[in-house]
C-alpha cells in the first residue's frame, strides 16, 4: 500500500527552492528513459539449458520484437545451482544491482525464495491471466494472495510404455490407462513372467516415484501450516509400501544414477518409465525404437484423493522487483509465455518444450500425430493431463525434506522398519527447520 504524506506549505516552499537550485544537467536527466515507450530497453534473463529454456526465451524475444522492436532480451546462460547461489547472495546482502530482470525458478524452490525474500519478486496479478495455466503450476508461485510466477515448462507425468514389449506379454497399452499402482504391479508381474523384462526402472539416488505418488494424492511432506508431515503421513507410507512391493516382485529395476536410468530406456532393458513429460527427449533419442512407444496416464494410489495425474519437475519465470523496467518484463512474458499460441507451436518440435499454458493446445503441432509414438497425439494428451494435476505447496524446506525421505527409503530397502526410518526423517527435518 502506498503511503500518503501531507506536506505543509513551508516544506513545499523548501522543496521548490531546492529544485530551483538544481543544475541544468539534473533537470534534463530527471525523467527516466523508460517513460518513452519507444526508448531502447534491455531486459536481462538468467536461465539454463541452451536447447530448452534458452532456446525458448530467444524465440519468445522474436515474437515480442514484432510489437516492441525497441526491447532487447539479453539471455545469460546461468546453471540452476549458480543462479540460486547468486540470487541468494545478492538478496541477502541487499546488493541487487547485479541481478537480472527475469529469472527462471525451479518450481520446488519457488516458495522458499518467495517466503525468504518477500520483497524481491514483482507480482504479476492484474497483468497476466494466470487462470489460463494449469493451476498446480500457478500455486507454487502464490503467497499472501499475490502471484509471482508466469509458469513455463510442463512437468506433468505419464506412463511411457513400450507397445511391442507389453503386446509380447499378451497385453495392450490400454490395459495400463486409468489404473491403480496395485494393478500396475499385477500387470508388471505378467510382463516379467512372459518376457523376462522388468516393467519399469528408477534412479535409486533420487527415487522420483515417491514424489509422483504424493502429488497425485494432493499431498506433500509438509502440512498446511508448513510443518514437517512425514512420520504420520499415510500417503507417504503407502507410497513406500508400493515401491517396496515393486522391488520385491522384481518389476522395478533400480539403477545407480541418471545415466544408467536413461540407458534402460534406450536399450530395451525395461518396458516402461513413469516420469515428467520432458523425458520424451531422452526416449526419442533412440531412433531405432520409433513407433514402439506409447503414452498413458499415471497410476494412482488406492488411498485418499489420489488421481491418475501428477508432476515431476518444471519451472517458471519470475520478475525481480529490483528491475528498472518490471512492467516491460511482465508485458514481455504476458505476450509470449502467457499469450502466444504461435510461440508454443514454434518451440515444441525442436526442443520438446511442452508448456502449461492451456491454450497452447490450440497450436496445430500439439494436435499432430507423433510418428515416434505410433501416430498418437502425445502432446495433446499431455496438455490434457496437465489440467488435472493436483495443486500442492512444496514448502520452504522442500530440498531438505526430499533428501531426508530419500535416505529413509534407502534405509527401509536395507531392512529398517518404516516407522523407525520415517520417525528419523521427521526429526531430521524438524531439526533443520528449527535452526
Amino acid at each position: 500500500m502506498k503511503k500518503i504524506c501531507i506536506i505543509g506549505a513551508a516544506a513545499l516552499l523548501g522543496a521548490a527552492l531546492l529544485l530551483a537550485g538544481c543544475s541544468k544537467k539534473a533537470e534534463t536527466t530527471a525523467a527516466p528513459a523508460a517513460a518513452d515507450p519507444n526508448a531502447p530497453v534491455t531486459i536481462t534473463v538468467w536461465c539454463w539449458d541452451p536447447q530448452f529454456n534458452i532456446f525458448a526465451m530467444n524465440e519468445a524475444a522474436k515474437v515480442y520484437n514484432r510489437e516492441r522492436p525497441n526491447v532487447t532480451i539479453n539471455v545469460v546462460e546461468t546453471p540452476w545451482n549458480d543462479l540460486q547461489q547468486k540470487l541468494i547472495t545478492a538478496l541477502s546482502a541487499r546488493q541487487t544491482a547485479s541481478l537480472p530482470d527475469i529469472v527462471l525458478m525451479q518450481d520446488n524452490a519457488m516458495q522458499k525464495n518467495i517466503l525468504t525474500y518477500p520483497d524481491a519478486f514483482y507480482p504479476v496479478d492484474g497483468k497476466v491471466d494466470t487462470s489460463q495455466f494449469a493451476q498446480y503450476k500457478v500455486g507454487v508461485g502464490v503467497n499472501s494472495g499475490k502471484t509471482y510466477v508466469v509458469p513455463f515448462d510442463n512437468g506433468v507425468t505419464g506412463t511411457f510404455i513400450r507397445r511391442d514389449i507389453v503386446e509380447q506379454a499378451g497385453l495392450q497399452v490400454s490395459d495400463f490407462n486409468d489404473i491403480t499402482w496395485e494393478r500396475f504391479i499385477e500387470l508388471g508381474k505378467i510382463v516379467k513372467a512372459k518376457t523376462g523384462i522388468p516393467l519399469v526402472s528408477a534412479d535409486a539416488s533420487s527415487m522420483d516415484f515417491i514424489w509422483i505418488m504424493l502429488q497425485s494424492a494432493g499431498t506433500w511432506v509438509f502440512d498446511d501450516q508448513g510443518k514437517a508431515y512425514i512420520k504420520d503421513n499415510a500417503v507417504l507410507r503407502k507410497s513406500i509400501e508400493v515401491i517396496s512391493e515393486m522391488i520385491s516382485s522384481e518389476i522395478l529395476l533400480l539403477v545407480q544414477d541418471w545415466n544408467a536410468y536413461i540407458a534402460t530406456l534406450n536399450n530395451g532393458t525395461v518396458a516402461s518409465t513413469i516420469q515428467g513429460c520432458w523425458i520424451i527427449g531422452s526416449i526419442s533419442a533412440e531412433a531405432s525404437q520409433a513407433g514402439k512407444w506409447a503414452l498413458v496416464n499415471t497410476p494412482r494410489l488406492s488411498i485418499g484423493n489420489s488421481v491418475n495425474y501428477s508432476s515431476q519437475g518444471g519451472s517458471g519465470w519470475m520478475v525481480l522487483s529490483s528491475s528498472k523496467n518490471p512492467d516491460v518484463a511482465v508485458d514481455f512474458l504476458n505476450k509470449t509465455f502467457a499469450g502466444s499460441v504461435e510461440f508454443y507451436g514454434t518451440i515444441l518440435p525442436p526442443s520438446g518444450a511442452i508448456g502449461t499454458w492451456l491454450p497452447a493446445a490450440q497450436a496445430p503441432v500439439y494436435g499432430a500425430p507423433s510418428e515416434y509414438f505410433g501416430g498418437q497425439k502425445v502432446y495433446e494428451d499431455l496438455i490434457t493431463y496437465a489440467g488435472k494435476v493436483p495443486e500442492i505447496k512444496y514448502g520452504i524446506f522442500n530440498y531438505e525434506a526430499r533428501d531426508a525421505v530419500t535416505r529413509a527409503l534407502m534405509e527401509i530397502m536395507q531392512g529398517a522398519s518404516i516407522d523407525t526410518a520415517l520417525d528419523t526423517a521427521q526429526k531430521n527435518v524438524e531439526f533443520i527447520m528449527a535452526q
